[in-house]
């Protein structure tokens, strides 16, 4: 249940800490039967009229991890996006992908929510060549109702469903800009965008 103050001048409800939430059930997550990889001009055709006609989805990027000192990032190598039911993994070496990540990027009537976006956006921004528009930092939306510190996926689905979201630490810094990803790089992906938009959702900000 969404016990999230309705109003913005609403005192906080407290963050859980760790152990509590190492105690919660965990999120229901996207399986991979519910995500789509667009990876060639036939998937991107395919996920065009799905996204381009939502509303909201909920937006992430991976980057294949730098190691060195002084080693300078060539991500994002994968932009994920989506939706209550289904979600995108748009893998970045593809031209057709590319483009379709760049058309729902720069389209302002699509708010893309995501947490702790700043850096996402420089580098996509670079990448691309873009100038992303509609972008929703959901850090934005907790501070304006008394959260100071800011706030992470993990902490979010904790407070508004009192749920387990699943990060894992190996997956993420394995080498996002192989070609092919495997099936755990693709839910992992997915899915950080899917809570977005859960969390989007549970915030009020769909009807808003």
């Amino acid at each position: 249940m969404n016990q999230f103050p309705s109003s913005l001048e609403a005192i906080p409800i407290a963050v859980p800490d760790r152990e509590a939430i190492a105690q919660m059930p965990l999120f229901e997550r996207l399986r991979l039967d519910q995500i789509s990889v667009v990876a060639d001009a036939a998937a991107a055709a395919r996920a065009r009229p799905f996204l381009l006609t939502a509303a909201a989805l909920g937006f992430d990027t991976e980057s294949k991890p730098t190691f060195k000192v002084g080693e300078a990032s060539t991500g994002p190598h994968v932009v994920q996006l989506a939706s209550r039911e289904h979600a995108w993994v748009i893998v970045l070496h593809d031209e057709a992908a590319r483009a379709l990540a760049a058309e729902l990027l720069i389209a302002p009537q699509i708010v893309k929510a995501g947490f702790g976006l700043s850096d996402d956006i420089r580098f996509i921004s670079r990448k691309l060549e873009i100038e992303p528009q509609g972008v929703l930092d959901l850090i934005t939306p907790f501070r304006a109702r008394g959260y100071r510190k800011d706030m992470g996926v993990k902490s979010a689905v904790a407070l508004l469903f009192g749920q387990r979201f699943l990060k894992s630490k190996k997956i993420a810094t394995t080498n996002w800009a192989n070609p092919r990803l495997t099936s755990a790089q693709i839910v992992y992906a997915a899915n950080d965008a899917y809570a977005a938009m859960r969390v989007y959702e549970a915030l009020g900000l769909a009807s808003s």
